[in-house]
């Protein structure tokens, strides 16, 4: 299989550099140097596959590791085993990295609030599969509901005009439910919350990062006695430290985007460790 500068009609220096040995075989290993959550190992698996390397074993994605635990062993020619560290360990490091912040949201959660990450939309459609495979190894949802919705963000109210508008469009969806955005634009967070309910909207997303907002809409349901009919979501830059604070004040569901999707990556190392 060509590499990327092959392709462009570069030759890759490794294999000139490797020239007399490039049919020794070796195994190696990769490992990781902090604990975590493992993320993205099939697409590694596949990769290496693609170079004629054969993988000895490996961790599953959505396994904690702890410092030091060896993630994945591989054995191969040697110029692939060295050119497999810039095919598969940013991916790992990446993938694995939003992994573990996934995991620390849900446990911080502790089963009493909905953690979501819906930031995996933003990103380039080539890695959206592997984004969300990765979110969900830690146990974070990439959806707000898990039954058929119609998501009604800011841009949909300002083209129909009104909230009231874009939940009225969405009745071409009658099996579907209705999550709708408040951002108090049209009005204040309690006017949106009251167009929201008279829409049959089934879940109200409070997307200020204002907690103020977020207790009006709920102030307002209870003081309507329709609290237990409709779900309150809450986003705009929650940290994920932040989740304990969140667990009392009866919201349903957070959604938390960058502190995921931006998350640190898991460090990890290839090594080289036999030969022949």
């Amino acid at each position: 299989m060509k590499n990327a500068g092959e392709k462009m009609g570069r030759k890759d220096i490794r294999d000139t550099l490797f020239q007399g040995v490039e049919h020794r075989i070796a195994t190696a290993r990769v490992w990781s140097e902090k604990k975590g959550v493992i993320a993205g190992i099939w697409r590694a698996v596949e990769k290496l596959k693609d170079m004629e390397i054969v993988v000895e074993n490996h961790v599953d994605d959505g396994i904690p590791i702890k410092e030091g635990e060896i993630i994945l062993q591989f054995r191969g020619p040697v110029n692939n085993l060295i050119k497999a560290e810039d095919r598969i360990l940013g991916s790992l490091l990446k993938f694995s990295g939003i992994a573990t912040a996934s995991r620390e949201a849900y446990k911080l959660a502790n089963g009493r609030i909905k953690i979501v990450s819906g930031a995996w939309k933003k990103m380039p459609q080539e890695i959206k599969d592997s984004l969300r495979a990765a979110i969900q190894s830690g146990g974070v949802s990439i959806r707000i509901c898990d039954s058929p919705f119609v998501y009604l963000d800011k841009n949909y109210v300002r083209i129909f005009g009104s909230i009231t508008g874009a939940l009225k469009a969405a009745d071409v969806f009658p099996h579907h439910k209705k999550v709708i955005q408040l951002r108090g634009e049209t009005g204040t967070i309690e006017e949106e919350t009251r167009e929201a309910v008279n829409g049959n909207a089934s879940i109200l997303m409070v997307d200020t990062g204002k907690i103020a907002d977020v207790q009006g809409v709920l102030t307002y349901l209870e003081e309507m006695g329709i609290r237990g009919e409709k779900e309150v979501a809450f986003s705009g830059g929650i940290l994920i430290s932040e989740i304990p604070l969140y667990l009392d004040k009866g919201i349903d569901i957070l959604d938390i985007g960058t502190q995921i999707i931006d998350a640190p990556l898991l460090d990890m190392k290839l090594d080289i460790v036999t030969g022949s």
